[in-house]
């Protein structure tokens, strides 16, 4: 190979070179930007960003109370999920038992029920410990938590 062949291999693989380069990271910043910018589009979810809205204080009190409550009824809601794998279980089997999927269902909903109840007074009870003007502040964020989490709010494809 001559001097001029040479060069000429060289400028050609420098220039694919800089395009492949340029593509890998042209596609890895596209990739990092758009979950960067989907991760913020989501709205906090659950239960324990209804108090986002309210000073710091309060909102350590609600979440000590969600976690209290999360602590107290951790056998129920063990009890659920370990109910809704037996459903599962139960539906995969070859001879089917209305019965037994029935039954395990009623369990798993009181458990549930069990659980949601004791949420539901760890609410109450902080929000009778709030000012007017601070409980509706938990209303507009547990109003906000409800949008989110509808059926309607979630069906928004055809």
């Amino acid at each position: 190979m001559n001097d001029l062949s040479l060069k000429r291999w060289l400028i050609v693989s420098l220039v694919v070179n800089v395009f492949v380069v340029g593509a890998v990271a042209g596609g890895a910043a596209r990739w990092w930007l758009a979950e960067r910018s989907v991760a913020a589009a989501e709205p906090p979810r659950g239960l324990r960003h209804a108090a986002d809205d309210l000073a710091a204080e309060q909102r350590r009190s609600f979440l000590l109370g969600l976690r209290n409550a999360r602590r107290a009824v951790a056998e129920p809601l063990q009890t659920a999920r370990e109910g809704r794998q037996e459903v599962l279980r139960l539906m995969r089997e070859p001879r089917f038992e209305a019965e037994a999927v029935a039954q395990t269902l009623a369990r798993t909903r009181a458990a549930d029920i069990a659980a949601r109840e004791r949420f539901e007074a760890a609410v109450v009870d902080f929000a009778s410990t709030l000012s007017p003007a601070d409980r509706q502040k938990l209303a507009d964020g547990l109003a906000r938590r409800s949008a989110q989490t509808s059926p309607a709010a979630s069906s928004s494809r055809p």
